[in-house]
């Protein structure tokens, strides 16, 4: 009996948040110029810090996932969208993210049917320079920080704990395994894993 009510009690305290994790969600796009489609789907609260001058453009049907009470696989957090000047994030119809942060300086594109598995990292910059000399400056370490757009193709699937460096593309229905590091192109088709990744076999 305890647990018939303790279950009942927890099915509606996750309606009521969702509720209300709907409407901030709602706010937060809103405020930050945040452009989306139909059928906008969050669970959880994502964070959203966009830059003026930024762009971040949501396709139809986008899932985002966020927090331990929407998806429970561990290391939980919410899905961030950081955005800087000048710089632009376009995501796909029918895409669904979990626990994803997505670091945007110059361009990322992601396509339509992506799958993007907790606690995945998109990142289109080293954050700092690589000389230890022009990081002991911050003008001269941003101004030298390297840069370059990722572009993730159509019906793409990403495992949990991956990391996606600057520069990258990865090619229509490639599979991304759990826990890898992504520094270089992926051709369509393929399956990549490890650290750094490497070609396992054709999908």
């Amino acid at each position: 009996m305890f647990r018939f009510i303790y279950r009942a009690c927890r099915k509606v305290n996750i309606k009521i948040g969702y509720f209300i994790s709907t409407l901030i969600t709602f706010m937060r796009l809103k405020g930050n110029g945040v452009v989306y489609g139909k059928q906008f789907k969050s669970y959880g609260r994502p964070v959203f810090d966009v830059w003026n001058g930024g762009k971040l453009i949501f396709g139809d049907n986008i899932t985002l996932n966020n927090g331990y009470s929407s998806n429970l696989i561990g290391r939980q957090q919410p899905c961030m969208f950081v955005v800087r000047t000048g710089a632009e994030i376009i995501i796909g119809n029918n895409t669904g993210m979990s626990a994803t942060a997505i670091v945007c300086c110059t361009k990322i594109i992601i396509g339509n049917f992506v799958k993007i598995g907790g606690n995945t990292v998109i990142y289109d910059t080293d954050f700092h320079s690589l000389d230890a000399m022009q990081r002991s400056d911050l003008s001269s370490d941003v101004k030298n920080t390297k840069k370059a757009p990722v572009t993730i193709g159509d019906n793409v699937f990403i495992g949990a704990h991956t990391t996606i460096l600057k520069g990258v593309t990865i090619g229509e229905n490639s599979i991304i395994g759990s826990g890898s590091v992504v520094t270089k192109n992926i051709p369509a088709n393929e399956i990549w894993a490890g650290n750094p990744a490497k070609f396992i076999k054709p999908v």
